[in-house]
C-alpha cells in the first residue's frame, strides 16, 4: 500500500495546497497518486499533509492519515517525484526499500511498524526528508537497496506547467497499451481527419463528429470513455481528454483535460484537474484549473508578456522568477471568474474566490469576493451554498462533512497572512 506525503515544499504549492493533498494534482495524463498506483502496483491508503487538509474528501482520494502509525510494507512516496510511466518496473528490483529519480529519493519502503512519535510529529509537519534509511528516524535502520527510477521533480508549483509536453509524450502511449486502446493514424474517414505521425486512441464510448481534426505532428491524443469532441475543434497533440469531457469549437493543444470538464474556446498547454468549465469563448494558456473552476464568457489569461521574458509568480516565499517563457493563471479549486474577465501573466487566484472585474491583481486571496480589489471575503454559507450548486450539475452531492470541512478552510484562509490584501 501507498502513503502519500507532502513535505514542506509541496505544502506551499499554492493556490492547491490550500484545497488539496498534492497527490490529488493532474501532472501529465494523471493524477500523482494515480502515476504512483500505476507505477507500483499497490493501492494508495491515505496522504500526510498540512493539518487543514485533514477532512478532505474528493471522489477515490484516500483519506488523511497523519498522525498514524505506518505499517510494515508501506511505500511512503514523496509527491513531488514523478516516475515515468514508460521507465523500469519496479517488479524489476522486488526487493529494493528505496527508489530514487535523478538521484534523490522519491519512496521509501517501511520494514517495520512506524508507530514513534518523533518520526510521525515529522511527517506531520513536513519537516522529514526521505533518506536511504529502512525505517524513519526512530533510531533503526541501515542503508537500503536503492532502485532507479527514470522520471522528474516537482521543484515549484509552475514545473506542473514546464513539465506537462514531455509527460504526455510519454504517458499516452502506456496509458493506451495498458487500457488497449485502438490507435488510429493519419488519413481522412466520414468522422475524423489525422494529420501528423503520431496516433489518435480512442476509447469504446468515445465521440467524435464529423469535421473535427486531430493535429499528431508533435504528439499523439487520447480520449477516454465518454469524451466528446465536437465538430469544427481541433485537437493538437500531445492532448489528453479525459472521461465525459466536451471539447469544442477552437483549437485544443497540448493540454491535459480531466474528467467531465467543458471545454469552449482556445486552450494551449494547460491542465483541467477535473469537473471545471471553460463553457465559452477566450484563450487559455498553459494555466491550472482547479477542481470546479467555472470561468465567465470571455475570460482571457496572458501566459507571454510584451518584453519576452521569463514570467514572475507570487508564492508564499514572495514573487519568484519562474524562469519559464510561458505562464499563464493558477485557479486554485472553486474559483469563478465573471464575464470578459482578463488575467495578468503569471497570476493566482486563491481557492474560492469568485472576481469579476476588468483585472485583477496578480495575486488575489482564496475567498476573496468582489468587482475590483479590495475585495471583499466570499462568505462562508454563500460559497458553501455556490459549491454545492455546481457540483450538482455534474451529477456530484456536497456531502455535510464536506461543507465542515470547508467551512473550516475559510477560517484557516481567514487567519493566513501570507496573501496579499490590497
Amino acid at each position: 500500500m501507498i502513503t502519500l506525503y507532502d513535505d514542506a515544499v509541496a505544502r506551499g504549492f499554492e493556490p492547491f495546497a490550500t484545497s488539496r493533498p498534492l497527490g490529488e494534482m493532474r501532472a501529465g495524463a494523471l493524477l500523482i497518486r494515480e502515476r504512483w498506483e500505476l507505477v507500483l502496483g499497490v493501492a494508495s491508503r491515505g496522504f500526510v499533509s498540512a493539518p487543514h487538509l485533514n477532512g478532505f474528501v474528493e471522489f477515490d482520494a484516500p483519506p488523511f492519515v497523519s498522525g498514524q502509525a505506518l505499517p510494515a510494507g508501506t511505500w511512503l512516496v514523496n509527491t513531488r517525484a514523478l516516475p515515468y510511466l514508460d521507465g523500469p518496473a519496479i517488479a524489476v528490483s522486488p526487493t529494493a526499500l528505496v527508489l530514487t529519480i535523478s538521484g534523490r529519493l522519491a519512496a521509501l519502503r517501511l520494514d517495520v511498524d512506524v508507530r514513534d512519535a518523533r518520526a510521525l510529529a515529522a511527517l506531520a509537519d513536513g519537516s522529514y526528508a526521505l533518506t536511504h534509511e529502512r525505517a524513519l528516524p526512530d533510531g533503526t535502520g541501515d542503508e537500503a537497496e536503492a532502485f532507479a527510477l527514470d522520471g522528474v521533480w516537482l521543484d515549484d508549483v509552475w514545473d506542473v506547467i514546464g513539465t506537462l509536453p514531455p509527460l504526455l509524450q510519454r504517458d499516452i502511449p502506456v496509458l493506451a497499451s495498458r487500457w488497449a486502446l485502438t490507435a488510429r493514424h493519419a488519413g481522412s474517414s466520414a468522422s475524423v481527419t489525422i494529420v501528423g505521425a503520431h496516433p489518435v486512441f480512442v476509447e469504446a464510448g468515445a465521440t467524435i463528429e464529423p469535421m473535427s481534426l486531430f493535429d499528431t505532428s508533435a504528439g499523439p491524443v487520447l480520449l477516454r470513455r465518454g469524451a466528446h469532441v465536437q465538430a469544427f475543434t481541433r485537437v493538437t497533440g500531445p492532448c489528453y481528454v479525459g472521461r465525459d469531457s466536451v471539447v469544442t469549437a477552437d483549437r485544443i493543444a497540448g493540454s491535459s483535460i480531466g474528467d467531465s470538464c467543458r471545454v469552449h474556446g482556445e486552450l494551449s498547454t494547460s491542465i483541467f484537474i477535473g469537473h471545471a468549465n471553460k463553457g465559452h469563448d477566450g484563450f487559455v494558456g498553459h494555466s491550472v484549473l482547479g477542481r470546479w473552476v467555472n470561468l465567465g464568457a470571455g475570460t482571457i489569461t496572458s501566459n507571454l508578456k510584451n518584453n519576452y521574458g521569463t514570467v514572475a509568480l507570487w508564492t508564499p516565499d514572495g514573487v519568484r522568477d519562474s524562469g519559464l517563457q510561458f505562464l499563464g493563471t493558477m485557479f486554485g479549486d472553486h474559483v469563478k471568474t465573471g464575464i470578459g474577465l482578463r488575467l495578468t501573466t503569471g497570476c493566482v487566484l486563491g481557492a474560492g474566490a469568485n472576481v469579476f472585474d476588468t483585472m485583477p491583481p496578480k495575486a488575489v486571496a482564496p475567498f476573496s469576493w468582489g468587482a475590483r480589489a479590495p475585495y471583499d471575503v466570499f462568505d462562508a454559507p454563500k460559497f458553501v451554498q455556490t459549491a454545492e450548486r455546481m457540483m450538482a450539475r455534474r451529477g456530484a452531492a456536497l456531502s455535510e462533512e464536506s461543507r465542515t470541512w470547508w467551512t473550516r478552510v475559510h477560517a484557516v484562509c481567514a487567519a493566513d497572512g501570507r496573501w496579499p490584501r490590497p
